[in-house]
């Protein structure tokens, strides 16, 4: 990947920090996709004493798993704080009659960067990862981490998104100036790649599409913003876009328009594997290499 594409890291923990208190307003995808991750869930048999949540936002995600994992402790950690305090005030407000009969304790929290955590060697039993590790560059630094801190036989799941995402808005955005505009993902064999040379066992790789529609080229563009979600490459333009070269954007994107509705396509891709010690062993393949199981891509357009 050309390092004028490398996502701003500065760039990204303030924009989250800015759409704090948007975010869980505008983030369908973001909630489908925990909610689609955790239904992996059901397939696996792990029973965690202490979680992580790698990017955990709003909460949301570590919400569902402390209620799947009751005996388990969660600790959430993200790179924006803003979000952190959002999901102490979401905790905070409690849920109907729980509210009443008991007052929510706060949860543990991590204000701390997924690349280099504060955390001890062989201190958890389990990662959960949604739609995170996107914004990492190079994911050999952090799979390292994660690895580092997830005890023997320790599980790590994620999300993460393809670089087909939002292929029509990249699309209509093509050719306006020489600056990127829509930030580009790392190809789901070489996210497989990365965690085998972590020394990750029996990893498992899938991708679905997602579609979510709009009225208009606009909306989506103000969804993005809200989600924290816009241009935080190196190489974006700094200063505002002209209304001509918007309204070629706009042109440009119509081209996509079905039944009324403009589609934007989300590439996202699942994972799991363990930590390769203990009862976790790699599949290796006839010439010694680890085996990456990559099942049938689906195509669930929603």
């Amino acid at each position: 990947m050309s390092e004028s594409f490398y996502t701003d890291k500065a760039r990204v923990r303030a924009s989250f920090e800015k759409a704090a208190a948007s975010y869980d307003a505008a983030a369908v995808l973001q909630r489908e996709v925990s909610d689609r991750m955790a239904e992996r869930l059901d397939y696996i048999k792990h029973q965690p004493e202490l979680i992580l949540d790698a990017g955990a936002g709003t909460g949301y995600g570590a919400a569902e798993l402390r209620r799947r994992y009751p005996q388990a402790r969660v600790i959430e950690l993200d790179l924006a704080h803003a979000m952190l305090q959002a999901s102490r005030e979401r905790a905070r407000e409690g849920d109907g009659l729980l509210k009443k009969l008991f007052k929510p304790s706060a949860p543990w929290q991590i204000n701390a960067d997924i690349e280099c955590l504060p955390l001890a060697d062989a201190s958890v039993d389990m990662i959960w990862s949604n739609l995170t590790i996107q914004w990492i560059n190079v994911p050999d630094k952090m799979f390292a981490e994660l690895r580092r801190v997830l005890k023997p036989d320790g599980l790590l799941m994620f999300s993460t998104l393809g670089p087909d995402t939002l292929a029509e808005l990249r699309g209509a955005f093509a050719g306006v100036d020489g600056a990127t505009h829509v930030n580009e993902f790392i190809d789901m064999h070489d996210i497989g790649d990365a965690l085998m040379r972590a020394g990750f066992a029996e990893p498992v790789m899938d991708m679905e599409k997602i579609v979510l529609t709009y009225d208009d080229a606009k909306s989506v563009m103000r969804d993005l913003k809200a989600i924290g979600a816009h241009n935080a490459t190196a190489g974006r333009g700094r200063g505002l876009m002209g209304k001509a070269a918007w309204r070629k954007v706009e042109e440009a994107y119509e081209k996509h328009r079905r039944d009324g509705k403009l589609p934007a396509s989300y590439e996202v891709v699942y994972g799991h594997a363990w930590k390769g010690t203990g009862k976790k062993l790699a599949k290796m393949s006839d010439d010694g290499r680890q085996v990456i199981e990559f099942v049938k891509k689906a195509q669930r357009a929603d």
